[in-house]
């Protein structure tokens, strides 16, 4: 159960003390020690009860990110409640189902929010209403592209790969046909969306409390999905053999 929990906020987005603090308090709350391993993609626990009787070793896998901040927040709000309220085992497993099974926004008003603040950044870069709606088009296809992609499961780093070039390519194509306009601002934040801030925070924020480990593995994370974006962007260039 607590790897499960562990699981749920690592691909959730926490970072690696929110992780070991939340386990932490729900296992104080049934008279055990936690000791708890946290790589990139693996959890390891070690619950030993107070009377040191019985101690308790387990391994889980962790999926890649699939970020999720209400969850987050619905696990801390319910670490609490099971230190405060004492609920049994069954209580929080049947509470983690309803947790994991709640409705995320629809696909298509992510694709719509997300292109619009595509097109919003654009305008503060200083682009036109002719740049803002290429930048709309750019960012919606190529978060289709990724979503496609990540469905077909893809290399993650092929999927933002695949991303950044169809963003990219697509407004190259409009600034290859009108010679008159390179579209810069919309060619330069098309491809924001791709940007790993979660990531680059959280590995900030493992440097800084001591996770010394999983801070150099995100930030070495954050930096391969940058050379993704920036590949597919020069691609783009290159096919256009723009400057």
């Amino acid at each position: 159960m607590l790897l499960e929990i562990g699981s749920l906020l690592m691909v959730s987005g926490a970072n690696t003390e929110r992780v070991k603090v939340t386990i932490s308090r729900i296992s104080s709350a049934f008279d055990c020690n936690s000791d708890l391993m946290i790589t990139n993609h693996a959890l390891m626990i070690t619950l030993t009860y107070k009377d040191n009787i019985k101690t308790f070793t387990s391994v889980k896998w962790v999926p890649n990110m699939h970020l999720n901040f209400n969850l987050i927040s619905d696990i801390s709000t319910m670490s609490w409640k099971i230190v405060e309220e004492k609920w049994s085992v069954e209580r929080i497993n049947k509470e983690l189902l309803l947790l994991d099974k709640k409705p995320l926004y629809s696909r298509s008003l992510v694709l719509f929010l997300v292109s619009l603040a595509g097109a919003s950044f654009c305008r503060l870069f200083g682009g036109d209403f002719v740049e803002m709606g290429l930048c709309f088009a750019g960012t919606f296809a190529g978060l289709y592209v990724r979503q496609e992609t990540m469905k077909l499961k893809f290399n993650f780093y092929l999927c933002v790969f695949f991303a950044a070039l169809t963003s990219s390519f697509l407004i190259a194509l409009c600034s290859f046909l009108n010679p008159g306009r390179d579209f810069i601002h919309a060619l330069s934040t098309s491809t924001l969306f791709l940007i790993p801030g979660v990531p680059m925070i959280n590995s900030f924020s493992d440097l800084i409390d001591g996770n010394i480990l999983n801070g150099t593995i995100r930030g070495v994370n954050v930096l391969v999905i940058a050379f993704c974006i920036a590949l597919g962007l020069m691609v783009s260039l290159l096919i256009f053999n723009l400057n």
